[in-house]
């Protein structure tokens, strides 16, 4: 006799919603600003590369933040940045084999940020208006 087939339907139907994040997580869809600028590699093809930050001596580590007021705040109005979804920017950051992503870090005094004027610069290096 042929053993009968699971009712996966029926199962995924009557199962209880799967938890939610873990308390001080975000959900996956979260939106996050992220410090990242554009790059102009000589093979023509623009991408965007994520800026890592140097925290406590260690090696630098990839930064998100909740607002783009804290980014703001952390860094500065001239920071370039990117927003998107923090699942698929941790799994990105894993997968690059990267430290954790460390969400809405403080900044310590004096770290190098980017400046208008550094924009300027960077803009006529590339080419760009």
């Amino acid at each position: 006799m042929d053993a009968p087939e699971p009712d996966i339907v029926g199962r995924l139907a009557g199962a209880a919603a799967a938890p939610g994040p873990a308390d001080g997580v975000p959900a996956y869809h979260t939106p996050v600003f992220v410090p990242a600028h554009p790059r102009y590699p000589a093979d023509g093809a623009p991408r965007i590369a994520v800026e890592l930050l140097e925290h406590a001596g260690t090696t630098p580590v990839p930064v998100a933040f909740t607002t783009l007021r804290k980014l703001v705040d952390a860094l500065g109005p001239a920071q370039p940045w990117v927003a998107c979804s923090i699942g698929p920017f941790t799994e990105a950051v894993r997968d690059a084999g990267l430290p954790k992503v460390r969400l809405d870090p403080s900044v310590a005094p004096g770290i190098r940020t980017w400046r208008t004027e550094d924009l300027r610069a960077y803009a006529q290096e590339v080419g760009r208006p």
